[in-house]
């Protein structure tokens, strides 16, 4: 990969030259985001039904901490799809402060909820879902940075779907600590997710500090090492990055066995954070996306108002480790009959 192809041996024409981006409005300018980057108003029945339930159990979700764009769209369902919410563990404070978080950040938030992974456990049951996403805060105040916590309530959520529910784990970076790591990618999860969020360049400019490029890869690569059978990442686009930043970080990402990449633009939440750099265009997420994928990644979803946790990736990754299972199941259906016909000759020959 180190020696592989360069950005014009996966993209020709003008995908990623002269209809790249629109240029983002400076700090005192007043202008209207591009037509693509339209927010849809949150509503419907599943919506408020979710809602309600998540308020009732005292839940928290990163799409209302984040403010995610795509809530109402994902809440809500639609024709062919599953409604989802993907709920925040271990509150809704953070220890670190990433210029381009909304999450609200203290260097010493509230303690646990001890019956949190029942309730989280407890509530998606009910909603009797075939996918869902876990993610959670930075508790760097923690001695193991919270990974039990989440590994409980992974376990909860297989028992009390007899295994039947797939899920994805959006987890920090555990200061790079091999125990907490090993701790959620053994826990029975189906994809372990950990976002780089930017080019290696610019981790100490979008970033807390006590994050890095190195570290995030590390986290991946030992998910991997350990068992886990799909890695994910995200990374937003936006952020001042170059083209050849974004393909090199990509291959970086696959030489580490990252499986699935979703890409998506950088939205400012307020004033006090990070300004937007430029506004990438439908058009070069998709040749972006058509590079990773001539790359090998199982997976990738990219486009201006894609997260990571969203649904177009679930419903994929649910596909692919449901084949998978089928596979390991007709395998040992068949190593079970092979045994018993031995067995049934060894006994006549006896």
């Amino acid at each position: 990969m180190a020696q592989g192809p360069e950005l014009g041996d996966f993209v020709t024409g003008k995908e990623l030259t002269d209809v790249y981006s629109l240029e983002a409005p400076g700090y005192k300018e007043r202008k209207r985001k591009p037509d693509w980057m339209k927010r849809v108003i949150p509503g419907g029945d599943k919506y408020a039904d979710i809602k309600a339930k998540l308020r009732e159990l005292k839940l928290h979700t990163v799409c209302e901490e984040a403010r995610c764009p795509n809530m109402g769209e994902c809440w809500g369902g639609g024709e062919g799809h599953t409604a989802t919410a993907t709920i925040m563990l271990m509150g809704d404070t953070c220890t670190r402060g990433c210029r381009f978080c909304a999450v609200k950040t203290s260097r010493a938030p509230p303690p646990l909820d001890p019956m949190e992974p029942e309730n989280v456990s407890k509530a998606i049951a009910a909603w009797g879902l075939d996918y869902v996403v876990l993610t959670s805060v930075d508790r760097d105040d923690l001695a193991d940075g919270g990974s039990a916590h989440i590994a409980q309530t992974i376990q909860l959520l297989k028992e009390k779907t007899a295994g039947r529910i797939l899920v994805e784990a959006l987890v920090p970076d555990f200061q790079g600590n091999m125990d907490s790591i090993r701790q959620v990618a053994t826990s029975g999860l189906d994809v372990f997710a950990h976002n780089v969020e930017t080019v290696p360049r610019l981790q100490s400019v979008v970033r807390d500090r006590r994050a890095n490029w190195e570290q995030s890869l590390g986290v991946l690569r030992a998910a991997k090492e350990l068992g886990v059978q799909i890695t994910k990442t995200s990374i937003m686009l936006g952020c001042g990055e170059g083209k050849e930043e974004v393909i090199e970080s990509f291959r970086l990402l696959r030489d580490s066995g990252v499986d699935v990449v979703t890409l998506g633009q950088y939205m400012r939440p307020t004033k006090k954070h990070m300004a937007v750099s430029e506004f990438v265009t439908p058009a070069a997420f998709e040749a972006y996306q058509k590079a990773a994928e001539q790359m090998g990644f199982l997976y990738v979803a990219s486009g201006p108002m894609v997260r990571s946790s969203y649904r177009a990736g679930e419903f994929y990754l649910k596909n692919v480790l449901q084949g998978r299972r089928q596979q390991q199941q007709q395998g040992s259906s068949s190593s079970s009959n092979e045994a018993g016909a031995a067995a049934v000759q060894e006994a006549a020959a006896a």
